[in-house]
């Protein structure tokens, strides 16, 4: 992810906190004053700074390196419906690097277009982030629902996202920014509201966590990106929470300053399991199936369809407006006690219960690349930089 587009999600993420202050992060203890000669003042914290847990970044620590497209439309989404041939088809993919930010926004859109064909039967295309959402949604409206897809979790390209509440990223161009913002709005604001009630469930589907952006540009990598100039759409919802905070030099374990920022983060493993679990519970039922044209569907025993098949609909649809964006992550043994995101040398360290995920970002070659070769020396250098960020911290 280009460093630029991650300020603008950062912009996003940072006016979106249930709480001021640090989360999950303890103060210092206070203890006897030590005299002057015992540490100068330059190697000592501010009493207020956090304590935070060191990463324990060593490429033997890597349990994989994962890689997936994102499927960004320039016009954004597509979330429309579709007559072909006996069948009404809702489309719901093309959500770029937002598909778990905005899928219950998105769904919820979805599902009123198929309630609208009058069936009391749907069958769902697809078992990632927009499939799963959709197909619970359309159950709480009084709908059967059958889910068709090719794989399920943990085997589907939304497992393999960062799993930031991240709702403007790769959504659609500037270009579009003014006709799709409304939209955006729309879908940000009810995820946003959805989203809050998971918070606190068993697994921890969803929590909120504190980010350190340091911030010295001496520390960053030459940007050298090709991505197009995305939509920002973050000044849309900077109502729904506090914003980010400057912190000097000195009062966080970091030597440089920092912004300090919140965010939410979902769980994905544990968060996928949940919404499985609740579509089978309430009835929902799944067939393991590849389609790979459009007229295979008409042999479905359901009138209306949603299409949530992500970047398989450039494929199964022949929708070539469906651009690849390559993303890769490595994930680390998890670390419970590390419960902070790191941003710093063109690298994202994500605290998820299932891995500490390290993301380059900055790089070229991404855009419009389907390649899903994994590039296991790129992730050994991010998390050697975050080993190099680890061994400059002071006192933690």
């Amino acid at each position: 992810m280009q460093r630029r587009q991650f300020l603008r999600q950062a912009s996003t993420t940072l006016a979106l906190a249930s709480t001021a202050g640090l989360a999950g992060c303890a103060r210092q203890a206070v203890l006897p004053r030590a005299p002057a000669a015992a540490a100068p003042p330059s190697a000592r914290l501010a009493p207020a700074a956090p304590q935070l847990a060191q990463i324990r970044a060593q490429v033997d620590r890597i349990t994989g390196v994962y890689v997936c497209t994102r499927p960004f439309r320039a016009a954004g989404p597509r979330i429309e419906l579709e007559k072909l041939d006996h069948k009404a088809i809702v489309h719901n993919y093309g959500h770029g690097g937002s598909g778990w930010s905005l899928s219950w926004g998105s769904s919820a859109l979805a599902v009123r277009m198929a309630q609208d064909t009058g069936v009391r039967e749907v069958g769902v295309i697809g078992c990632g982030a927009l499939g799963l959402t959709s197909a619970l949604l359309a159950q709480r409206a009084g709908l059967s629902v059958r889910i068709y897809a090719k794989a399920l979790p943990p085997d589907v390209f939304s497992m393999r996202a960062t799993g930031l509440w991240t709702p403007d990223s790769r959504i659609c161009d500037a270009q579009h920014a003014a006709d799709f913002g409304d939209r955006w709005e729309q879908m940000a604001r009810t995820s946003f509201t959805k989203y809050q009630s998971l918070l606190g469930l068993p697994g921890e589907p969803v929590e909120w966590i504190d980010g350190y952006h340091v911030l010295t540009a001496a520390s960053q990598l030459p940007n050298v990106s090709d991505e197009p100039d995305y939509a920002d759409f973050s000044e849309r919802i900077n109502d729904l929470g506090p914003q980010s905070v400057d912190l000097p030099e000195g009062s966080t374990p970091f030597p440089e300053p920092v912004r300090r920022f919140s965010t939410m983060m979902f769980n994905i493993t544990n968060y996928a399991r949940m919404l499985m679990t609740d579509f089978q519970l309430a009835g929902g039922k799944i067939v393991v199936r590849e389609f790979h044209h459009p007229h295979e569907l008409m042999a479905l025993p359901e009138r209306t369809l949603i299409n949530a098949t992500g970047y398989g609909a450039r494929a199964l649809f022949n929708d070539n407006s469906i651009i690849p964006v390559r993303g890769q992550t490595a994930r680390l043994i998890p670390q419970p006690e590390v419960n902070y995101m790191l941003v710093a040398h063109n690298v994202n360290v994500i605290p998820r219960r299932d891995g500490l995920l390290v993301q380059a970002f900055g790089d070229s070659g991404n855009f419009n690349n389907p390649d899903l070769t994994p590039d296991r020396a790129f992730s050994e250098a991010a998390v050697r930089r975050v080993a190099g960020i680890m061994a400059s911290m002071r006192n933690t």
